[in-house]
């Protein structure tokens, strides 16, 4: 098993463990006490894929470093606002970089799955145009919950936008089938 197998587990818990965490701590106490553990976690996150994999992912680091401001201006003035508007922040970003990336023709999708995953370049620009939408209607989503709906409510969309993203992702497969390029050495596969 390489390195690389060995880490697999790292990257769903670095992100995704702190929002459950988060989630949980909503439920059992309150919006100020889980910003702090959604704080602690996301650091903690990064910095266990950091010492483990001696690389930090650029995805997970700008939303830590987006968590720990928002949360912290939560945390400072006990204004829920900030960690509410946090998902809205992360994802508006993540859209605009990826829409950005197609505009001055340097995909930043396939720098971040470009190991795992080999498609050509009209397979590239799609599904990156494709998460830029995604992430702008989680944003825009994010909005309309936190402003009309109560605390609960809004933990429960947060965490459900974990299940609508492996969703979007399972949408994307055929697409993704149609623009895979094939390997070079047919018979690599049959000795090894």
């Amino acid at each position: 098993m390489s390195a690389k197998q060995g880490h697999a587990w790292l990257r769903p818990v670095v992100e995704y463990g702190p929002v459950v965490l988060f989630f949980i701590s909503v439920k059992f106490f309150d919006l100020m006490t889980a910003t702090a553990v959604l704080i602690v976690a996301s650091v903690l996150a990064v910095g266990t894929s950091l010492i483990r994999t001696r690389q930090l992912a650029w995805a997970p680091l700008v939303t830590t470093i987006i968590v720990v401001i928002f949360g912290g201006l939560t945390l400072i003035f006990h204004d829920e606002t900030f960690v509410k508007m946090k998902p809205t922040v992360v994802n508006g970003l993540f859209a605009v970089t990826l829409w950005s990336g197609l505009l001055f023709k340097k995909p930043m999708l396939q720098h971040v799955l470009g190991e795992g995953l080999r498609l050509d370049e009209t397979g590239w620009r799609k599904l990156e145009f494709r998460f830029g939408c995604f992430f702008a209607a989680v944003a825009v989503a994010n909005e309309a919950v936190w402003r009309t709906q109560t605390t609960d409510l809004w933990a429960d969309f947060k965490l459900s936008v974990i299940g609508f993203t492996f969703l979007f992702m399972l949408t994307q497969l055929p697409m993704i089938r149609r623009h895979m390029l094939v390997e070079a050495s047919a018979g690599e596969g049959a000795g090894g």
